[in-house]
């Protein structure tokens, strides 16, 4: 069965739905509030779980009630917690705002992912069994740069999503195989506005790089050939909360199974689509029958 280490962030969402997001100063009234386990490292782990891959799990919750229910909930998704640490303090959170067209604005309260600066004893051990590494940016930049550099040397694909979007060193750059970012990182990381631009901009530093545009599909460029325009099932979003990490881990999983790019693209973008249907992140991730169901749909 194909094996995805994730080496990354876990942190209980804290969801609120309105009508409208408020703008600066202004109060509105909500229409529900949940919590929900996420956090883009986590997430990416139960959707590559749910997705059909073994999954192993590197990063940290705190010793508080958010940390024994992110655990558990990665446990029942099948993902393997054996390298999730407990540390002293609160666990990581994410304060989300999602308005009545599925769009959202997120802060992130790292907590006991800010402990995750560097690879602890046995780390570099799950990476190099792995078919590929998946690596984000919600824990210190130092692992994530530890992390890639360890699948370097064992042969191990290497999957960053560039977000929260901020300055990439040459040296997670010259680790990265595939870089996932959606058009709002892509235009930070590069200054171009354009995503065909900006994916061609990233394709200078990376070898492959895949832009989520949303609801319009995807944009994949690699070196060597033209750009490869895929597009999303039309479906009505309820929360987009947690789709570009559910595309990262279906992914990771089709191209660990060696399907051709295309197919690989479309069968994400399946899972994606499924998710958007559903409110949270982690709730929402679906399932490898759903996946066929709405690829082959």
């Amino acid at each position: 069965m194909t094996h995805i280490a994730v080496l990354g962030s876990t942190n209980m969402d804290l969801v609120t739905y309105v009508a409208k997001a408020p703008q600066r100063g202004e109060t509105v009234t909500g229409r529900e509030f949940r919590t929900i386990p996420g956090g883009k490292g986590a997430n990416q782990a139960i959707a590559a779980a749910r997705a059909g891959a073994t999954v192993s799990m590197i990063g940290a919750v705190g010793n508080d009630a958010f940390g024994l229910r992110l655990r558990d909930t990665l446990e029942h998704s099948g993902v393997d917690t054996d390298f999730l640490r407990t540390v002293e303090g609160p666990s990581g959170t994410a304060h989300i705002v999602v308005d009545e067209e599925g769009g959202n604005a997120i802060v992130v309260i790292p907590g006991a992912n800010g402990t995750v600066d560097h690879l602890s004893p046995g780390d570099e051990g799950v990476i190099a069994t792995a078919d590929a590494l998946l690596l984000q940016l919600e824990i210190p930049l130092a692992a994530v740069v530890a992390g890639a550099e360890a699948a370097r040397r064992h042969g191990v694909r290497t999957v960053l999503t560039p977000s929260p979007a901020q300055p990439l060193p040459p040296e997670l750059l010259a680790a990265t195989d595939l870089l996932v970012p959606n058009e709002y990182e892509a235009v930070t990381l590069t200054g171009r506005t354009d995503p065909r631009e900006a994916a061609a901009a990233l394709l200078d530093l990376v070898p492959e790089v895949a832009v989520t545009l949303g609801a319009t599909g995807c944009l994949y460029l690699t070196r060597g050939a033209g750009p490869l325009v895929v597009p999303a099932p039309r479906v009505t979003a309820v929360d987009s909360t947690g789709a570009g990490d559910t595309f990262v881990g279906a992914l990771a999983v089709a191209l660990a199974e060696e399907k051709p790019v295309r197919e690989a693209l479309s069968w994400a973008a399946a899972a994606a689509a499924l998710s958007v249907q559903r409110a949270g992140a982690s709730a929402s991730m679906p399932y490898r029958p759903e996946i066929e169901a709405q690829y082959s749909a």
